[in-house]
């Protein structure tokens, strides 16, 4: 229990007011704790030892450099422990750290209070090392570890993170109900009124470029971003609620979407901190199940009050859902992200042994390697530089912003065929997104199966980062490519009033089971084959689709008055029939592609 306040929010922030650390205190701050061997030095020991290696140097004597080894040599996790170990073989990082680095760990794998037997070979222990000393986990199970936490803890946190990702992704679509009041209120038109939904989506496509590199400094890591952030979302929320302009209720709109965007930039990095890369499609596919669901359930959710009550209901619903889920955040939520863990450790084992040289790996990486130019590059540019010169990396985005701006493209095709040709009031109306519910729930049970059959068991054989043949996983993506087109053929060619509504709404069905699969197997892909650039790739494939779909909510119903709901989709089924054969090509030539690219993991 104090444990988890202590690494909650609340716990982070009493002991950063008050400055009382015996409040909730890590082992390192307890009068029982021992640090490793290799920090029982002091300073004035350390200067003895600097000075006893500069006459060494005076008199010709050899001094050997510090030897890197590995810190979990002797301790391995076993896959009956069930403990999804990624760290099982914490290494330092080689060619970038001086060669006099240490690497600071304990051997005792679970006591923190008892003193830690002497390491087989600890480097220097005379303080005649000139590098720093890097800390790392204390050992192969030290709790502090994500990738070690319980079972029910890692649910926990996925838990919040599906609450989280739904709180935000309701929030695009609950305002669609809202949109003839709005029109009405504010005397501007259908299109004017639509940017409700668009600028929501721009901003949460916006939102990763910035939220994302933010997340992975270890002086600020994932939790406070989410907290702060979901703490302006909720009030924005509520913010529009009681707006009296059209100008401010569309600029809360886009910031509602940018301040919400943390659960898409990086909560599937927080995952990714707890689970083994052959565990984590699992999970991810189950969170991206509440990204996908939310728009679908927003306009059923608002489309009945706002029918009853009036437009700014539909903001009220949205305060109602985040406010909960955020105190629960603040109340539970750790930080996951292993280098800020790692960094916090760092200053606590400084301020208890008076060594100011002690560091984690990732802030000394950035200080010999990142300046605030790389970092710009590495975020901003980089991406686009690579969709530029790699086709596979191009046509992931391309066909992820084709299938997202088809999915918000029937926000304004639902109005045409459910209301006008069948009949349905505003709140029925929304009811046919209920479609994508049997899809979601066909298209991850099938995805999980073949995971379970065929991936997971060669992942667990191959080494990292690819874990095998990477096209392979595509097959899942190739095999449902052209439910895509049918599903939408069958919506386009059906929605007449003199078919009966439910037809549409199969081939609705049918498409969503392509959607999910098709974005599963394409992230896993892209995670597998770019590990360098994958943060930055997946931040630029969120900002394109997302302003395609904002895009896509502008242009639909323009298209689809001019072309007709047939017309309209046939052109989007047609776009999609393009993109299947581009999954096809991607499957069978792949590897091809990844040996001519020089950003892509060929081996």
């Amino acid at each position: 229990m104090w444990e988890a306040t202590r690494e909650s929010s609340i716990g982070q922030i009493v002991r950063l007011v008050f400055r009382r650390p015996d409040l909730f205190p890590y082992p390192e701050e307890l009068a029982s704790f021992e640090p490793p061997a290799s920090l029982s030095r002091n300073p004035s020991v350390l200067l003895d030892g600097k000075l006893e290696n500069e006459f060494k140097e005076q008199e010709g004597i050899s001094i050997s450099p510090c030897t890197e080894r590995s810190v979990f040599s002797t301790g391995t996790a076993t896959p009956s422990e069930e403990k999804d170990l990624e760290a099982g073989t914490a290494k330092v990082w080689e060619g970038s750290l001086p060669s006099s680095t240490v690497v600071i760990s304990a051997n005792d794998p679970s006591d923190y209070g008892a003193k830690p037997s002497p390491p087989e070979e600890v480097p220097h222990l005379n303080g005649t090392n000139q590098g720093p000393g890097i800390v790392d986990w204390y050992s192969a199970s030290d709790p502090s570890n994500p990738q070690n936490w319980t079972f029910a803890k890692k649910v926990w946190i996925t838990t919040q993170m599906g609450l989280y990702t739904f709180s935000v992704y309701i929030g695009s679509s609950l305002y669609a109900p809202s949109e003839t009041q709005v029109m009405t209120t504010f005397g501007v038109s259908y299109e004017t009124a639509a940017l409700g939904i668009a600028l929501y989506v721009a901003g949460y496509g916006v939102g990763p470029l910035l939220w994302s590199p933010l997340s992975e400094i270890p002086a600020i890591g994932r939790t406070p971003i989410y907290i702060v952030t979901f703490f302006v979302f909720m009030w924005l929320a509520l913010g529009a609620c009681v707006v009296d302009s059209f100008a401010g209720l569309l600029v809360i709109r886009f910031l509602l979407g940018f301040f919400g965007s943390p659960c898409l930039a990086t909560a599937g990095a927080t995952l990714d901190d707890m689970f083994a890369p052959w565990k984590l499609p699992y999970v991810l596919t189950v969170w991206s199940s509440s990204a996908t669901l939310g728009p679908a359930l927003g306009s059923i959710v608002s489309g009945f009050v706002v029918m009853k009550l009036g437009w700014r209901w539909s903001g009220w619903e949205l305060f109602w859902l985040a406010a909960p889920v955020w105190v629960i955040m603040f109340a539970t939520l750790p930080e996951t992200n292993p280098d800020t863990i790692l960094h916090r450790r760092a200053m606590r084992l400084r301020m208890c042994t008076g060594r100011s040289d002690l560091i984690c790996e990732e802030d000394l990486k950035r200080s010999h390697m990142l300046t605030a130019r790389q970092i710009v590059v590495d975020a901003l540019i980089k991406p686009w530089e690579i969709n530029a010169l790699d086709p596979a990396v191009l046509y992931t985005t391309v066909y992820a912003s084709v299938l997202y701006g088809t999915y918000y493209s029937f926000f304004e095709a639902f109005p045409l065929v459910f209301t006008d040709m069948h009949g349905f009031n505003l709140g029925e109306s929304g009811l046919p997104f209920l479609a994508f519910v049997p899809g979601l729930i066909i298209a991850v049970s099938g995805y999980i199966i073949w995971f379970r059959l065929k991936a997971e068991p060669v992942m667990r054989r191959e080494a990292p980062p690819l874990y095998g043949f990477p096209e392979s996983r595509l097959f899942p993506a190739v095999a449902t490519t052209l439910l895509a087109p049918i599903g939408l053929f069958i919506f386009a060619w059906t929605s007449r009033p003199d078919i009966h509504w439910i037809v549409p709404i199969i081939g609705l069905m049918v498409l969503f089971i392509c959607v999910v699969i098709a974005f599963q197997c394409m992230n896993f892909y892209i995670a597998r084959c770019y590990p360098k650039y994958s943060a930055s790739l997946f931040a630029a494939n969120t900002f394109a689709r997302s302003s395609f779909a904002a895009g896509s909510i502008l242009f639909s119903k323009p298209m689809y008055e001019k072309l007709g709901v047939g017309g309209g989709v046939s052109l989007l089924g047609g776009l999609s029939v393009l993109c299947a054969g581009g999954m096809v090509f991607l499957w069978l030539y792949g590897d091809k592609l990844r040996l001519k690219s020089k950003f892509a993991q060929s081996s």
